[in-house]
């Protein structure tokens, strides 16, 4: 039996296992560019900056602006390597299939596993954090709330977050029912919600005070760093973009073009948020705030109606965060099922509406679990780490597949090799230790809970062993 950390699957053969430059496993190509860039930034833009501005406030104060941009450093160098492999191997796995091609069956498992993280506790957070914004809606509409006991869970004074399992049922039932649809909701949710921070921003800049930026890094470099460690949770999505490879038209052109779009719309967005939020109202007065940008639009305007605004905001942009970042998290299961590592009900696509509907609602079910009971706020900073270390070995796939398969064919390449990717493992890592000691030994437990997972189940149902003619590549070939 081939060592498991030395089983490869060429790109060659991912992309003739899903069908990739045809129809993608049963699933059928309907998302255009604008489409799929819109399908990144409703990824993206969300509770991180609704909810978690004043989070990354807390940490680093007026310099928050410059922990964004460290943050979207980080970033944008991962997102050269992301376009480049997302062009050159257009399938449903994004990272994890990426890791498959080029360090190996168990490095692959593993990144699927951090994913499994950073998605579902991406999707309970934001859910979460839309049942805080849809009582802040319904109190300026109608000066009423959901009473705390429907509204949040046990660890934060109530008994079951209704709202939040309501607004992943949504989204479930709207995936199921086709690509097509779900696009067409995200793309309008995201046109919405960017037109709605651009008015934000207006009437911030419209109150700004110099001096609100003073003093500007209180906390030091210690701050900034802090701070963009805790930011990065607002990036995290954007690979979401890759999950959409078989679905997407023309991937190998419209995948590396809506990851840079993404990244450049989303760093200006926050950036511009925060400066103005800051500018208006003065560090302390947003840091530790739930609901931040309703109440900087509220005290400048003097009226609950422009908060009220910014709230129905709030709910269309973390809605439709869910509903995107869900539906990266049934394509990475079902291309690790595809591969035997996690059970195959992941891998039925439905031929009435070409979804994996039993996949999608199993993820449903598990993800609302801990949106209505959970206190999530423990785990953010690991979820952090979990997706740092996932690109951090994309940077380095990138790197081992310009070796191994020079001739694969590449419709994007990462500007500055190798320069580029080294760059960006070394702002992961510099990002890794900016979350602390405590966050470290959590994720190396959580990485050792996944060896276990692998090595009782994916290591012994992987394709690669279970169907033996399809074969597998040592890693060591053409290196």
């Amino acid at each position: 039996m081939t060592p498991s950390a030395s089983r490869i699957k060429t790109p060659q053969q991912l992309l003739a296992e899903s069908g990739a430059d045809l129809e993608g496993h049963g699933l059928k190509r309907t998302m255009g560019l604008f489409q799929l860039v819109c399908f990144g930034v409703g990824a993206i833009v969300g509770t991180g900056i609704f909810v978690g501005l004043s989070d990354s406030v807390a940490e680093a104060g007026p310099a928050v602006v410059i922990s964004f941009v460290l943050a979207a450093i980080t970033c944008i160098f991962t997102a050269f390597s992301f376009a480049e492999l997302g062009g050159a191997i257009p399938v449903s796995g994004s990272s994890y299939s990426f890791a498959y091609a080029s360090l190996g069956e168990r490095t692959a498992f593993l990144v699927g596993w951090c994913l499994l993280l950073e998605y579902g506790v991406s999707v309970s957070a934001v859910a979460v954090g839309w049942s805080q914004y849809l009582n802040e809606l319904l109190d300026s509409l109608t000066g009423w709330q959901l009473p705390a006991a429907l509204s949040a869970g046990p660890g934060e004074g109530g008994v079951v977050n209704v709202p939040a399992v309501v607004v992943i049922a949504l989204a479930a039932t709207l995936l199921v029912r086709g690509v097509r649809e779900s696009a067409r909701a995200t793309a309008a949710m995201a046109i919405l919600k960017i037109g709605i921070l651009i008015v934000f921003c207006a009437i911030g800049f419209s109150a700004f005070q110099d001096g609100n930026l003073s003093p500007f890094a209180e906390h030091g470099m210690g701050g900034i760093t802090a701070g963009a460690s805790v930011a990065f949770f607002s990036y995290i999505g954007f690979d979401a973009i890759t999950t959409a490879g078989e679905e997407v038209k023309n991937p190998r052109r419209n995948i590396p073009i809506a990851i840079l779009i993404c990244i450049g719309i989303v760093t200006l967005l926050y950036c511009g948020v925060a400066l103005s939020a800051i500018g208006a109202l003065g560090a302390d007065a947003v840091a530790g705030r739930p609901a931040a940008l309703s109440l900087v639009v509220d005290q400048v305007t003097g009226s609950s109606v422009g908060g009220g605004i910014i709230a129905f905001g709030a709910v269309v942009a973390i809605a439709s965060v869910v509903l995107a970042v869900m539906y990266g998290q049934t394509r990475i299961l079902m291309s690790m099922s595809r591969d035997g590592l996690v059970p195959r009900v992941f891998e039925r696509v439905s031929p009435k509406s070409a979804t994996p509907v039993a996949n999608t609602w199993i993820v449903a079910a598990v993800f609302a679990v801990p949106a209505a009971f959970a206190s999530l706020d423990v785990v953010v900073n690991l979820t952090t780490i979990g997706t740092l270390a996932v690109m951090a070995v994309v940077n380095l796939a990138v790197m081992v597949l310009r070796r191994r398969s020079p001739e694969l064919s590449r419709s994007f390449r990462v500007p500055l090799f190798p320069l580029s990717p080294i760059l960006g493992i070394g702002f992961c890592l510099y990002l890794i230790w900016g979350t602390g000691w405590t966050t470290w030994l959590q994720f190396a437990g959580f990485l050792v809970v996944g060896t276990l997972v692998y090595a009782v189940y994916g290591r012994r149902h992987s394709r690669l062993v279970t169907a033996p003619n399809e074969g597998a590549v040592p890693v060591s070939q053409g290196v």
